[in-house]
């Protein structure tokens, strides 16, 4: 039954849920809160938390109470206080230690696997038993049934006052039902009898069911399953520690400058404006511009980017990543939630609760799993009395029906491997934004990449020197980059920046001035130096050789820029300036192509410009001189024409087209606009990204598919052998924990991920 979504303003949520012990509790407390009129529930068994959108007269307070009434507990996680968080991780041994939950459980298996230990070994080896050797099985087993399943008696219990049955449920009875077994055959039959012997067969073998104890069962089942509930705990910390390390990136303090003077403050009390000081070694507190000093900044914890980035005054920084060399002053322009930092953890955490399609399929199975398999393990008793006669053996069969039959690795085959894969993306700088998100990685087919700002830098950079023949390649750079330096123009920056790298230190020009459309004239050593287009030339009626028409031509041909340079009455040298290709994108294509992607390069540039910069990153496809609003309708065309179509792109004007694609790659560097329309976020500037971001969505959900199809087959199989009597219940106990350690384990392989 779905909810009736109300007109009017819808309000999100995020609870946290406790009591959950596998995912038919996630599915009946999803299915309660969207029984509510209003109410959209998603509820992740992995993560313990509930996504709610409601709208109308609900409340929160209606939400929680919802969930309390359905047998669990809900509350709003309180904010993230970094400050108060220790400096370090702790190292898995310490993991129980700072996790009171982990560690209740912890001692709790130890205590049960300690008494549960010789009961097994007593009813497995005939040699190790003495006389009355049952009665010393009793008194161990029976803390292990009532205490260490406690856990599962409590929870059983809630549920069968709500009318409802889970997992533990499953457990409960089973071992409840052993345990009462082996008193009815130890106080009123043979079992308790002096010098009583008994076998052990990993089947079920026919006996006198009055001489037949079943607390090796019941005791070994309770400690396997405690076992698997420990490894599960510890591996789901695990596979969530991604994003708590991202969580923990950021500085605690931060020292800002009031009146001149350096002043320690914690970083949740820093406001937009506010200038602070960064020493080397320090992590900048959040992010802002450099307003004194330069360095070099360390961006790999946020980025994957291993090579620190250069950045002076005018350059954006980002929170968290670290200072390596000089003393910057940088002014705050985002802080708290609308950080880079905030925002990745934020699309991390978004990714990590939502649901895949398969998911929802198993939540659904899960959710009728367990009433199907009480009435399965009721009729595997009923028809093994029919067929056999023998009690002890349809009992045995029963109850290795109910145990192996938990629906647990099903609940945790989607979850556990969209925390780590989208874990182990942020740690890449890749934010995955939903589930639904590695489905279209799949079918994808096409990718269109934007070329400015994706392809190529997206900033104007001194590509070729043609000096003249009598004239030194350096000497001309330097000349025209002192000139250049003193204009502000985009063409001009980028011919001081390429001189300043190549010539060094450049001389301050004398009698400077702006030529609007025509370029810049001045002084410079005493030369009169002109710097611009040809028109400007003529105007001094200076002609060009024909090397350097023939220089110019080339230039203007691949659709860069041509800059020419004139001292004393006479040219000089050609400067070419274009929009560099980044050096990383002609290997991104490559492993797109790898990847099955047909590559297709976007851009309103005209034909010849995009023309040249297809053929420097080996782009067959390009479909040039786009208007900005047509972009998302080139994407509609390759979509019309059957094809499954990738966007990658950077700016305000790509955000539509990354809306449109199936899949849209938004980089990191460029626009909120364009962040927020994409599908999949590259933190990195960097087309090489969007291959890893691809390879890793594919890798995520076949780990996922991997998955659910263990735990569909573990069941599928498992079920008809406890049925056929195949299984002795304690073993059945084993494989059910292991399933779900193995989901879990499989998982965490995604760490790895290169």
């Amino acid at each position: 039954m779905t909810s009736t979504v109300h007109d009017g303003p819808i309000t999100a949520v995020e609870l946290s849920i406790g009591g959950m012990t596998c995912a038919s509790c996630a599915a009946r407390i999803e299915k309660k809160l969207n029984r509510m009129d209003g109410v959209e529930a998603t509820v992740n068994y992995a993560t313990e938390k509930a996504r709610v959108s409601y709208s109308g007269d609900v409340q929160v307070a209606d939400l929680i109470a919802t969930v309390v009434r359905t047998g669990y507990t809900a509350e709003e996680p309180p904010p993230p206080q970094p400050e108060a968080e220790s400096e370090a991780e702790p190292a898995d041994g310490a993991a129980a230690v700072r996790d009171p939950e982990l560690a209740a459980l912890r001692q709790r298996l130890l205590v049960s696997v300690t008494l549960a230990l010789p009961v097994v070994l007593l009813a497995m080896v005939p040699a190790l038993q003495f006389d009355n050797w049952q009665w010393l099985s009793l008194t161990l087993a029976a803390p292990v049934v009532v205490w260490g399943a406690l856990p599962f008696h409590r929870a059983a219990w809630t549920n069968a006052r709500h009318g409802a049955a889970t997992m533990d449920t499953l457990v409960s009875v089973g071992t409840l039902a052993a345990f009462a077994w082996s008193l009815w055959a130890l106080f009123f039959g043979h079992a308790g009898m002096p010098g009583m012997r008994h076998g052990f067969d990993l089947t079920i073998s026919r006996t006198d069911g009055s001489s037949a104890i079943y607390l090796e069962v019941a005791a070994g089942v309770v400690s396997f399953i405690l076992l698997g509930r420990y490894l599960e705990a510890r591996s789901k910390r695990k596979a969530g520690a991604a994003l708590k390390a991202l969580m923990e990136l950021g500085a605690k303090d931060v020292a800002v400058l009031r009146g001149g003077q350096e002043v320690r403050i914690p970083v949740s009390a820093l406001g937009v404006g506010d200038r602070f000081v960064v020493r080397p070694g320090e992590k900048i507190a959040t992010d802002g511009t450099v307003t004194e000093g330069s360095s070099a900044v360390d961006a790999a914890m946020l980025t994957g980017e291993s090579v620190p980035v250069e950045v002076t005054v005018g350059d954006a920084v980002t929170g968290a990543t670290v200072n390596t060399s000089g003393r910057l002053v940088v002014e705050a322009t985002r802080v708290g939630a609308d950080t880079q930092l905030a925002r990745m953890a934020r699309l991390v955490e978004d990714a990590q609760n939502g649901k895949a399609e398969v998911q929802r399929l198993a939540d659904r199975i899960s959710g009728i799993f367990v009433p199907v398999v009480l009435l399965l393990a009721l009729g595997t008793w009923v028809t093994w009395l029919l067929i056999t006669d023998d009690p002890t053996a349809a009992f045995s069969a029963a109850v290795a029906v109910l145990i192996i039959a938990c629906p647990c690795a099903l609940g945790l085959a989607t979850p556990t491997a969209l925390m780590v894969g989208t874990g182990r993306g942020a740690q890449l700088g890749i934010l995955i934004k939903g589930p639904e998100v590695l489905e279209s990685t799949r079918r994808v087919d096409t990718v269109v990449l934007d070329k400015t700002g994706t392809v190529t830098t997206g900033r104007m950079t001194l590509t070729a020197v043609h000096p003249a023949a009598d004239v030194d390649g350096d000497e001309l750079l330097r000349l025209a980059g002192a000139l250049e330096h003193a204009s502000e123009h985009p063409i001009a920056r980028a011919v001081a920046t390429g001189a300043a790298a190549r010539a060094g230190v450049l001389p301050v020009p004398e009698n400077f001035e702006n030529l609007a459309g025509l370029g810049v004239q001045g002084v410079v050593e005493g030369h009169a130096v002109l710097v611009g287009r040809e028109r400007l030339l003529a105007d001094w009626s200076i002609e060009l050789p024909a090397a350097l028409a023939e220089a110019k031509a080339a230039a203007e041909a691949e659709g860069a820029t041509a800059v020419l340079v004139a001292w004393d009455g006479a040219a000089r040298g050609v400067l070419t300036v274009a929009d560099a290709v980044k050096e990383t994108s002609a290997e991104a294509v490559t492993r797109l192509r790898a990847l099955g992607l047909t590559p297709v390069l976007l851009t309103g540039d005209n034909k010849a410009v995009a023309e040249t910069v297809a053929r420097a990153v080996g782009i067959d496809e390009v479909i040039a001189e786009v208007l900005p609003q047509d972009k998302a309708d080139v994407v509609r065309g390759l979509q019309a024409q059957g094809r499954t179509v990738a966007m990658v792109g950077d700016g305000v004007n790509d955000a539509a087209a990354l809306a449109q694609a199936d899949l849209g790659l938004a980089m990191g560097t460029g626009t909120d606009a364009a962040i927020e329309a994409g599908d999949l976020t590259l933190v990195r500037g960097d087309l090489l990204v969007a291959a890893d971001a691809i390879r890793l969505s594919r890798r995520t959900l076949a780990v996922i598919k991997g998955n659910l199809f263990w735990a569909f087959s573990y069941n599928v199989a498992a079920l008809p052998l406890a049925a056929a009597g195949l299984l002795n219940p304690m073993i059945a106990g084993a494989a059910m924990a292991f399933s779900s350690v193995f989901v879990v384990t499989n998982s965490l392989r995604l760490r790895s991920f290169r």
